[in-house]
């Protein structure tokens, strides 16, 4: 029998129906499969670990708040495992350290380094389901660890490649990935195939279904990924390595970021290391920069404008206003109302006038471009925020991802 990996998010394990929900999948799984389930904490149940634990330490003590949250797993892992047995079916539940999964030190984002097979080897072997904790592993002094966020999607693609599965199938709320997101365009439809490469992209974009880490390792380890709904039926969407079969759509999907806001520095000295003197500070601060433009003007100055995370935006703006006037720069001003969309599709590597056909249909509807990124499979736009749902509808319609069939 072929090896699967299953994955179930909090929504899936939300309450005793939903979770009984998840066992009559894996029991249908396990008529054509070994089965090995990762799952994570129930729904709610991190946020409210985490509210308990600042209401006894405001900033919490990064070794007891792993141990504090791997707790979530833990419940899920053994619930999960009684409803299988209520069911007829073996099964049997692993924390992370008894798996093991093992870990680097760093507390709330560790990433695992080994992963070792033979306890859940021979759970499969004797006829059972291997019931896994996700989010967590254990360093090499034996402390438990967590892996940050998206923890569980990793813990389970990760287990997948250690244990060369057929498949990860990742059990979601929705029943694959979209052309674009259903609730700003109708018209979305689902996929029946995309590449790592894209879902990496449309993930660092904005798209929600999958975490980042986790398609990275997929990709890194070609280890097929599938989205699926744990409430409706449906092939959803496999997730794995370009063929030819694939090259057939130029653009996959629109994926957009409600979290952006630009900072201008207008008139800046153009010498060396101003680039630095500016982003330098920004990156003391821990503050990620995604896009940036420079522009230099025929008097010697430049006007350099970045994009941050919205969070992010007036401790950026506060941090940067000294360094306006050590640089002698003219002004700095921002705007925390614009938001991001891209095209992404690995098919721009072999057709040319997507940025074109980008730009007119954007201009047909009157939106003005402030800022451009490309990629070799993407191409990123800033616009005004209020501009955003009717920015997603016309590139979908003039990228014809409107008349996309599913399978």
């Amino acid at each position: 029998m072929t090896l699967i990996v299953q994955k179930y998010g909090g929504t899936s394990m939300a309450d005793a129906d939903t979770i009984r929900i998840v066992a009559d999948r894996v029991a249908e799984a396990c008529r054509d499969h070994q089965v090995v389930v990762v799952v994570s904490a129930m729904a709610g149940q991190t946020n409210h670990l985490l509210e308990l634990a600042r209401s006894l330490q405001p900033v919490p003590d990064a070794r007891e708040m792993d141990v504090l949250l791997a707790t979530g797993e833990q419940v899920s892992i053994a619930l999960l495992a009684m409803a299988l047995k209520a069911r007829g079916i073996d099964a049997q539940s692993f924390t992370g350290g008894q798996v093991k999964i093992s870990t680097d030190r760093v507390h709330g984002k560790a990433r695992i380094t080994d992963i070792e097979e033979e306890a859940i080897r021979a759970a499969l072997e004797s006829g059972k389901v291997a019931v896994v904790a996700g989010f967590q592993g254990v360093d090499e002094l034996g402390n438990i660890t967590t892996l940050g966020r998206g923890g569980s999607d990793t813990s389970a693609v990760a287990l997948a490649a250690a244990l060369k599965a057929e498949e990860c199938q990742i059990y979601t709320d929705v029943d694959g990935v979209y052309t674009t997101d259903p609730r700003v365009e109708p018209q979305a439809r689902r996929l029946a195939k995309i590449t790592f490469e894209e879902m990496l992209e449309m993930a660092s974009l904005g798209a929600k279904v999958l975490q980042i880490r986790a398609v990275e390792f997929a990709g890194k380890y070609k280890v097929p990924l599938r989205v699926l709904s744990t409430f409706d039926q449906g092939p959803g969407t496999l997730i794995t390595l370009e063929d030819q079969q694939m090259e057939q759509a130029v653009i996959s999907g629109i994926a957009f970021n409600r979290d952006e806001a630009k900072i201008t520095i207008m008139g800046v000295p153009d010498r060396p290391g101003v680039a630095f003197a500016i982003l330098g500070v920004v990156a003391d601060a821990n503050i990620e920069v995604d896009m940036i433009i420079q522009n230099t003007g025929a008097d010697g100055l430049t006007d350099f404008t970045f994009t941050v995370h919205r969070n992010d935006f007036q401790q950026a703006l506060s941090l940067l206003k000294p360094v306006v006037g050590e640089l002698e720069a003219r002004e700095i001003n921002g705007d925390d109302c614009i938001v991001k969309v891209s095209v992404v599709g690995v098919g721009m590597r072999s057709h040319a006038g997507i940025a074109s056909t980008m730009f007119k249909a954007l201009s047909d509807e009157g939106i003005n471009v402030e800022m451009i990124s490309t990629s070799e499979i993407k191409i990123s736009v800033v616009v005004n925020e209020k501009y955003l749902e009717l920015a997603v509808r016309a590139l979908h319609r003039h990228f014809g991802l409107d008349q996309v069939t599913a399978d």
